[in-house]
């Protein structure tokens, strides 16, 4: 018996060591195997080193039991590679201790220390199967090569992809070996046929579990001159046989199922076809989940020529399978459904399955392997790791993405490999039990607090990896890719000249010169470029002007050439790609504003970047306002108003552009009305926050924090009501206030200050889109005042006003300045706006008589007005007015009619009874007919512009934002005429009386 105080000291040590159950552990050192060494510390501390060292001091107990000398405890004690090999495995098998309980002497199989023995293949492990000759013996032969393998795992000698090339090379062997026995039992069989044994799954990819099932598939041809008929049968015999001596149960266990169902028309199917057979099969009714199964096919057993036939035989059509249709969905759907036939109690758990486990990498590497493999044979691996790294090395992976599923993958196989270790089971669950886990954590090296540090690694890799897969996955790039005629995937340059001339380039020759000078090179850059180019093209070719498109392309990439997130964005982000190609070839504004900002590719993206929904005003305004705080001086101040103004007008754009192409992902079925309002809102709020932005730089640089008068801007026409367009002025009116104790000649003298250098430095000229200040809608006109205190309005509205100016006041709504102020004006003008006496019959006359004589002075000379979006017949002018004059009359008591917004105003005329609904919807139709056409032209030609283009390229780029397709130009002008007619009558009927 050992002393108490001595036992206390001990019991500690072996805390300190690790061990759970110190009690039962000083039992076992105490025993007459271990007693002459209980107290060596090389020993504790060995043991203590092991995932569960309880687990180790029990197996190697029962090991010195079996053994009944004490050479092997000499040897431990003696030789550290042998101690920390044994007692590695030990401490992360029970099943490996229960095998060495069995066969005691197979400890020798650790001792070898030597090159050879650190990375074994099949020749090496085929001499450590080379005396089985049964299924037992091969069973025990198996463990015992099998045990040298764990060892070196559990020690770090090899790392993850080392241990499951190993175990491959291993089930390469046993198959090996087990075919051999099978030809031994029957020679008769074996004389008349030829059989090949192929690897698929990880075993082909040469990245095996510890305990998987090994898929094969078996080809079976006639020696010479053998019947074929009886030949396959007799190779049936002989993979049957095969199959049982690796499956079936012994009283050394079994090895591991060998399973034939990936062959040709699965479980249904005959185990053994001839190679001409297979072919067939292939190519006439093979699934797109077949194709990706044979990425892993590898020849391991048996006939090797035969093997390598149905390689070669197949291999092509493997790298043709990204052509079927649908292939992409169909291989995300088949992962979908992986996923949703998982228990619920167990997808937490899943370590294979599960959504951020190990077949998200392996099917996002082999999808993404299928699509640009077909041009690029460096891809074609069947071992994940090596064709992610390739897929990383030829631009495909952005090198960030591909070492963080890199690292992720190995961490999870490994957390796979000592689960199954463990029992030697087949198992892709993480176990519930804390032992369990914390046995698990220690042997992955984690060792403070292994099941909190065990459970936040995990998650953090699954997070990542599901991140990442949906990333990878489900990247829109890659199913257009996949779409592509096979020797497109990669351009050549008489490969690319004849797919610009078939999409319709005006002139190849300058578009091959753009993608010689983007794609040439041995560069990442033009790596990325050689994959995105085939697509890009047939994106640009969708619009009325490719040639464009293209040039633009280079030129933003020349741009951005060095910026590195720029060709990974549209490799990996979303549909920013396509995005990019259908604003590009759109016409001149957006690229235009994209050139001056080339950064600004980034908000074609799903990333931090906002994408492209439009911000809010306050959201613009805070961001002016910092902005113009950290200026130094107006000048630069402004200059970054114009710059924010710049950027969002680009993003309001792209978000047009693409909401009227769409995109293949999302087909277009935009609301044309929806377009309208976007665009509307966004550019008048982008004006209000500008003007916000000019406002303060000017007060700050000349008053300091206040002006000596409240001042406010007043947004008008198309401005107040909320429907600026791309190149439209702003309509301002401009009010101040005296402050308190502010003599009336300085308040006046200061806001009329403000106004001058507001509007001076918001024309200074730059690269910049102008924003033009018009006052003109202001009392008197041109003669009048630029600025006017609220009192000076009063006066002049109660004394002066005429019909047209109350007609303009409809549109009146405060945008900038003082807030109070501004709604004081709201509510001196609103009894002049919506007059409680409506109109009387000499203010509709005369309303009449002004509409038709601005139309008359107005119209351009040798202009088309039925083609003329403005003045023309049932243009915007008709609906305007016609809702004008339902506002002035009916306002008073119509409170939706209290609007400055057209459509809004139009609605609630409708709803009050004012029109009927076919009527509202006709004008509706027209007006925002007209408004998309106006935005067009001014997304097309960069300048503003009332009537379609005449130019031919021009005109058709225009019907194509409408939704209008190659051929189609003289629909859309139909149908243009048709819509203005239509609201032209109604106009005659409403605002004319018929």
């Amino acid at each position: 018996m050992t002393a108490p105080g001595r036992r206390s000291s001990t019991f500690t040590r072996l805390l300190r060591h690790g061990f759970t159950d110190p009690s039962a552990a000083e039992r076992l050192l105490d025993s007459a195997e271990l007693s002459a060494v209980r107290n060596d510390p090389v020993l504790l501390e060995a043991l203590g080193a092991t995932a569960d060292p309880d687990l180790a001091l029990h197996g190697l107990v029962r090991l010195l039991e079996a053994q009944g000398d004490r050479e092997l405890l000499d040897t431990v004690i003696a030789a550290k590679p042998l101690r920390d090999r044994l007692l590695g495995v030990l401490g992360a098998s029970a099943a490996l201790a229960d095998h060495l309980a069995r066969h005691p002497g197979d400890w020798h199989a650790l001792v070898m220390y030597e090159p050879r023995d650190l990375h074994p293949g099949v020749e090496e492990f085929e001499r450590g199967l080379a005396e089985a000759t049964d299924p037992v013996s091969l069973r025990v032969a198996y463990r015992r090569c099998l045990l040298s393998i764990a060892a070196r795992d559990v020690c770090g000698t090899t790392d993850l992809a080392q241990t499951a090339a190993e175990l491959a090379d291993l089930a390469t062997a046993t198959l090996r070996a087990a075919l051999a026995i099978a030809r031994a039992a029957a020679p008769d069989d074996a004389a008349v046929c030829r059989l090949a044994v192929i690897a698929m799954g990880k075993c082909g990819g040469h990245e095996l579990n510890y305990v998987s099932d090994v898929d094969v598939i078996f080809v079976g041809e006639a020696v010479d001159g053998a019947d074929e008929g009886k030949a396959v049968r007799a190779a049936t015999k002989l993979a049957s046989h095969m199959m049982r001596i690796c499956s079936e149960t012994t009283v050394e266990g079994s090895i591991w199922p060998v399973d034939a169902n990936l062959r040709p028309e699965g479980r249904n199917g005959p185990l053994v076809r001839t190679l001409s057979s297979h072919l067939a099969y292939y190519q006439r009714w093979a699934k797109t989940w077949e194709f990706q199964a044979l990425l892993k096919a590898r020849p391991v057993a048996g006939d090797a020529e035969l093997g390598e036939d149905y390689i070669a035989a197949l291999e092509p059509l493997v790298w043709k399978a990204a052509e079927r249709e649908n292939f992409v969905p169909d291989v995300q759907k088949m992962r979908r459904r992986v996923v949703e036939n998982i228990p619920v109690t167990e997808i937490e758990r899943e370590l294979k399955l599960g959504p951020g486990g190990l077949r998200d990498v392996e099917f996002a590497v082999q999808l993404l392997q299928l699509v640009h493999g077909r041009s690029d044979a460096s891809l074609r691996s069947g071992t994940t790791l090596d064709a992610l790294q390739a897929l990383a090395a030829g631009g495909y992976v952005g090198r960030g993405d591909a070492v963080q599923l890199d690292d992720a993958y190995r961490f999870l196989r490994s957390m796979e490999h000592r689960i199954q270790l463990y029992r030697l089971r087949r198992t892709h669950l993480v176990p519930e039990d804390e032992a369990d886990l914390r046995r698990l954590g220690r042997s992955l090296g984690l060792r403070a607090d292994p099941v909190a540090e065990l459970t936040r690694e995990w998650k953090r890799h699954t997070g990542a990896v599901r991140r990442l897969h949906e990333k990878l996955f489900y990247r829109p790039l890659l199913d257009a890719v996949a779409q592509l005629a096979p020797g497109e995937a990669r351009l050549s340059a008489e490969a690319a000249r004849e797919r610009l001339v078939a999409l319709g380039y005006a002139d190849p020759a300058s578009a091959l010169r753009h993608l010689e000078a983007l794609a040439s090179g041995v560069s990442r850059k033009a790596a990325i470029q050689r994959t995105l180019l085939p697509v890009l093209l047939g994106w640009f070719a969708d619009s009325a002007d490719p040639d464009a498109g293209l040039l633009n392309f280079r030129k933003v990439s020349d741009a951005l050439g060095k910026t590195p997130w720029y060709l990974r964005l549209l490799r990996d982000e979303g549909a920013a790609a396509e995005n990019l190609a259908r604003v590009l070839s759109a016409g001149r504004l957006a690229p235009d504003l994209l050139m001056r900002a080339p950064e600004a590719v980034a908000l074609l993206g799903d990333g931090d970047g906002g994408g492209l929904e439009t911000r809010s005003r306050a959201h613009l305004e805070q961001e002016i306002l910092a902005a113009v705080g950290r200026a130094d001086g107006a000048v630069q101040a402004v200059t970054a108003a114009r710059g924010v103004r710049r950027r969002e007008l680009f993003r309001t754009a792209a978000a047009d552009i693409v909401g009227s192409y769409g995109t293949e992902a999302q087909p277009v079925e935009a609301d044309q009305g929806a377009l309208v309002d976007l665009v509307g809102g966004a550019v008048s709020d982008l004006t209000s926050a500008t003007l916000a932005g000019a406002l303060r730089a000017v007060v700050r640089e000349g008053w300091g924090d206040t002006l000596p008068t409240r001042f406010a801007v007043i947004g008008m026409g198309r401005f107040g009501g909320h429907e600026l367009g791309y190149g439209s002025d702003a309509d301002v009116l401009f009010v101040h206030e005296p402050r308190d104790g502010v003599e009336e000649r300085e308040a006046s003298d200061a806001a009329n200050k403000v106004v001058s250098e507001m509007r001076r430095l918001l024309q200074i000229p730059s690269a910049d889109p102008p924003l033009l200040i018009d006052a003109d809608l202001r009392p008197e006109g041109k003669s009048g005042p630029l600025v006017r205190s609220l009192k000076s309005y009063e006066a002049y509205y109660r004394r002066w006003s005429l019909g047209w100016e109350a007609q303009a006041l409809l549109r009146a709504e405060p945008v900038a300045g003082d807030e109070e102020l501004g709604r004081r004006f709201v509510e001196l003008v609103d009894p002049l706006r919506y007059p409680t006496a409506g109109l009387g019959d000499d203010a509709v006359r005369e309303i009449r008589r002004l509409k038709a004589r601005m139309e008359s002075e107005r119209m351009p000379r040798g202009a088309d007005p039925k083609l003329h979006t403005k003045l023309g017949p049932g243009g915007l002018s008709d609906v305007e007015w016609t809702v004008q004059l339902l506002q002035l009359r009916h306002g008073a008591e119509v409170a939706g009619l209290r609007t400055t917004r057209t459509r809004a105003a139009l609605t609630a005329a409708r709803t009050a009874g004012l029109l009927s609904e076919e009527n509202a919807g006709i004008l509706d139709e027209a007006w925002v007919l007209a408004t998309r056409v106006r935005n067009a032209v001014m997304l097309v030609r960069g300048r503003a512009g009332d009537t379609f283009p005449s130019g031919a390229r021009e005109l058709a780029a225009v019907g194509r934002y409408l939704g209008y397709g190659p051929g189609h130009v003289g629909d859309m002008l139909d149908d243009y005429r048709r819509t203005a007619r239509r609201a032209r009558a109604v106009v005659d009927d409403l605002f004319y009386g018929g």
